[in-house]
């Protein structure tokens, strides 16, 4: 259990579900143990958080535990939306532990935002990788599908084809240099009338920071620019996910997503 999420599912404001799916990872698998590795290294941080004066277990989460995945993707991807999809019908805002990118189509399914909004070092804009148009690269172009428009902060590569994508009007590229312009200068009528979803693929850090992860790419985001992404959008977003930890480090990672999850709750709550 994520530590603090005491809620039962019957009062829950908030419901972890882990997705270990660990079938197109890239280069460093082991993101199937993502999930459990996130909850592991949540567990030294304090209930309290003094910035919106909230105990992390008064919030109403609850964790539903695991769906496992199986290696039909599009059909495991099918079931995940449809547990999402119970919690947003409950009225409670889903939480998901990855688990692989592949994750956030799902959750993208389920809560059916009209802005996808993606901490991320690469644009995963390709409509193929490897002929699988299910990998984990695809899923930003797949999500794009459901969602009216993108904005992926920390994005520092991509295929030709990506970048090409990446210039349509629907697609909003912020590259590292530029995230701290990006919060500082996001106003509070940024998403008015839109529903958001917010996902964190940690390998939008850079690897210094959260080596744990199947794709490394340097020169990336430093943890307290995600965090305050993460603060600025939460208010307005229905669903959240921190995917593509793996158990390659001594804890960064997952330490860095634990953190990353508790501060949506606490900024979800004290902004609604």
């Amino acid at each position: 259990m994520f530590p603090g999420a005491s809620a039962t599912r019957e009062e829950a404001s908030y419901v972890i579900l882990g997705a270990p799916l660990d079938a197109t990872t890239t280069f460093q698998p082991g993101t199937r143990f993502g999930p459990d590795r996130i909850r592991r290294f949540a567990e030294t941080y304090d209930d309290y958080e003094r910035r919106t004066d909230g105990f992390f277990s008064g919030r109403g989460v609850h964790d539903a535990g695991d769906v496992p995945p199986w290696d039909d993707v599009p059909a495991f991807l099918d079931h995940l939306a449809a547990e999402l999809r119970s919690v947003v019908l409950d009225g409670a805002v889903p939480l998901m532990l990855g688990g692989e990118h592949t994750v956030t189509y799902a959750g993208v399914e389920a809560v059916d935002p009209d802005v996808l909004v993606i901490c991320d070092a690469h644009l995963d804009l390709r409509d193929e990788y490897d002929g699988n148009p299910w990998n984990h690269a695809c899923v930003t172009r797949r999500s794009l599908s459901i969602a009216d428009r993108v904005v992926v902060i920390g994005a520092r590569t991509g295929s030709p084809e990506e970048w090409e994508r990446a210039d349509a009007a629907d697609v909003e590229v912020v590259a590292p240099e530029d995230a701290r312009g990006w919060i500082d200068g996001l106003s509070p009528d940024a998403f008015a009338g839109e529903s958001v979803y917010c996902s964190v693929d940690i390998d939008g850090l850079d690897p210094g920071f959260a080596p744990g992860t199947g794709t490394m790419e340097p020169f990336g985001l430093h943890p307290r620019e995600v965090r305050d992404v993460v603060r600025a959008v939460a208010p307005h977003a229905d669903g959240f996910d921190v995917v593509e930890v793996n158990d390659r480090d001594d804890g960064q990672a997952a330490a860095v997503a634990g953190k990353l999850l508790r501060e949506f709750v606490h900024g979800h709550a004290a902004g609604r």
